[in-house]
């Protein structure tokens, strides 16, 4: 089947966009999940017969033109199918983390009084329940997977197929579909909240229009045709909800759907995906295990390999500088390395985007040295959320590219990116104030982020506005480059760098699982890890603090004074969602991290 995008300039709705392709589909697959052991597709038929009986029956329901419904769901075919039919019966989809607490989804359920909630399987139906008992006015839950039993009294639970039944008299496209307008409310998301209680980002059918029509743009010259995406980031986030979600479905591309991180690597090798989209902690996952993997190997694949990165990093930083003889054999180590690299990735992949945060350099050189092309943009949730992106035909790895068509972007005098266009948030849902401050009175958003722009429209980013360290002596630094430069070494998996109003920086860090196991193996320490492979008392041997210590000093010696680490702490609890230190895209969360190791971080200044 030939490809053909949607008319972005045109196109009224998102409903409208993904019904049209899914019709151009037909009996073709659209969705793949895994079921019965293998991955299985839902055609452009049936997943369009799911949206329009779905939206039939939350209008059936009593959701009308503007009420929100929220989805609570891990990624597969009826997160999109659900997102959809919700949009398709003139409603707002308002998306929540499946690692939400109860008291996450009060906030939610409190702020934004969804009429209904969608709710997949019966563990995350018990959580969403939980947070339901005393609501005011308790929304219908409807459950994809059966519900568990028995359920709390008070709690209206109806099924997926239920709902369905109940409009099914209704035939043909929901009004809704026609009716919508560009300037609609689409979603409410949630931002993550690397500070403080999230708010709800109301983005429009236009803006994320616009963001599908950004990305086409950048990946229009890899040559867009029968795209395959493998979805695994969560669908709640404004970065896969555009980027591995509307947009795909916006060119027709099939979408598998990952059953996670864990299984990352057999999805890779099973779905063949074209396009990916990640962030940048799971590209500095797969840096460490290949980089492992090539150690353990030895002989002549380790030589073999470590030429190729060296040949690759030369050939981009310096292209000029590669000689006639290691050209040649730069091509022969593409049939003998970068080609098995590929396999590894399920040998079709066209390019990666990295979005989210920062990618460090080192970890972008090493796959493009590898052959693989790793793109890197830039946006938040505000933004619908793609700001900028690297091209493949002009990558820079310390930038995150030019802005994407139709978008603006200037620094302010202090340093901060400014963005504007058909991108930017409506505001925040209930928060005028908030709203206020983020916009000004000509539109420009206000991201928090600082930055510069070179003279061909690349953006660098420096930091964070506010995370931005301010010593004692009243400099600049930037935690995020010496967290970046950290955990980059073999030793460390985490990091985070502190030292605000402080003489110097110190540090926090979690010690590479792979590493401390290797290490207390061969120095007769097996008592320092529990039985979960924990550090336990570990973290406190001289010894092993000196080998963490051996990294940190590599990492001093390559920055500058200011930005050396003086002091540190190790710590036996990894940042993780489940622990809320790690956001749900893989950030650290500051403030968090502050309140649990604040008081030991703030004692290695005494």
């Amino acid at each position: 089947m030939s490809h053909r995008s949607t008319d972005y300039a045109t196109c009224p709705n998102l409903a409208a966009m993904v019904l049209e392709q899914a019709g151009r589909l037909g009996e073709r697959p659209f969705l793949w999940a895994r079921r019965e052991g293998r991955y299985q597709p839902l055609s452009g038929a049936e997943v369009a017969a799911g949206i329009v009986g779905l939206a039939h029956g939350l209008t059936a329901l009593g959701v009308a033109r503007g009420d929100r419904v929220m989805l609570v769901a891990e990624n597969r075919p009826e997160w999109l199918m659900a997102d959809v039919a919700i949009m398709a019966a003139g409603a707002i989809t308002v998306p929540a983390y499946t690692t939400n607490t109860p008291a996450d989804h009060r906030h939610i359920l409190d702020d934004a009084r969804p009429r209904v909630v969608i709710v997949s399987t019966p563990a995350l139906t018990g959580q969403v329940v939980k947070a339901i008992v005393g609501c005011a006015t308790p929304p219908v839950v409807v459950t994809i997977e059966p519900p568990p039993s028995p359920l709390p009294p008070g709690a209206t639970v109806l099924t997926w197929a239920e709902v369905v039944a109940r409009g099914g008299r209704e035939v043909g496209m929901p009004p809704a579909v026609a009716a919508g307008g560009r300037d609609d409310t689409a979603c409410i998301i949630y931002t993550s909240g690397t500070g403080g209680a999230p708010k709800g980002v109301m983005l429009s059918h236009g803006a994320i229009l616009h963001n599908c029509m950004g990305a086409w743009h950048v990946l229009a010259e890899i040559g867009l045709d029968d795209e395959v995406f493998l979805s695994f980031l969560p669908l709640s986030h404004s970065y896969e909800h555009t980027a591995g979600q509307f947009f795909p479905a916006s060119i027709g591309a099939q979408i598998y759907y990952a059953e996670g991180i864990d299984r990352l690597a057999v999805n890779m090798a099973e779905a063949h995906p074209t396009i990916m989209t990640a962030v940048p902690r799971l590209y500095e996952s797969m840096r460490a295990r290949i980089l492992n993997a090539v150690h353990r190997q030895g002989g002549l694949k380790k030589r073999l390999f470590l030429k190729t990165l060296d040949l690759g990093r030369r050939r981009y930083e310096a292209p000029e500088g590669l000689g006639l003889a290691e050209r040649v054999l730069d091509r022969v180590l593409d049939r003998l390395v970068r080609r098995k690299v590929a396999e590894r990735f399920g040998g079709r992949l066209k390019a990666m985007v990295s979005g989210g945060a920062p990618l460090n350099y080192d970890v972008g050189l090493f796959f493009v040295a590898l052959g693989v092309p790793i793109l890197q943009g830039y946006g938040q949730t505000e933004s619908a959320p793609v700001v900028s992106c690297n091209r493949r035909s002009r990558i820079r790895l310390q930038t995150v590219g030019p802005a994407l068509p139709g978008v603006e972007v200037r620094i302010a005098d202090d340093g901060e990116i400014l963005v504007r266009g058909p991108l930017v948030m409506q505001g925040y849902w209930n928060d005028p104030v908030a709203t206020a401050a983020a916009i000004n009175s000509e539109g420009w958003l206000h991201t928090g982020d600082v930055g510069v722009i070179d003279p061909d429209g690349f953006i660098r980013i420096t930091d964070r506005k506010k995370d931005i360290i301010v010593n004692s002596g009243g400099d600049n630094i930037s935690p995020q480059r010496v967290e970046g430069f950290l955990t980059l070494e073999p030793e460390i998996a985490q990091a985070m760098v502190y030292g605000d109003r402080r003489p110097h920086l110190v540090a926090l860090i979690v010690p590479d699982q792979a590493f401390a196991s290797a290490w207390a193996a061969e120095n007769g320490r097996p008592d320092g890890l529990d039985e979960g492979g924990g550090l336990a008392t570990l973290r406190h041997d001289a010894a092993f603090i000196k080998a963490i210590g051996a990294a940190v000093d590599r990492v001093n010696r390559t920055v500058s004074p200011l930005e050396k680490v003086r002091r540190f702490l190790i710590t036996d609890q990894e940042f993780s969602i489940a622990n809320g230190t790690l956001t749900p895209t893989l950030k650290i969360r500051r403030h968090r991290i502050r309140d649990l190791y604040g008081a030991d971080l703030e004692r290695l200044y005494e």
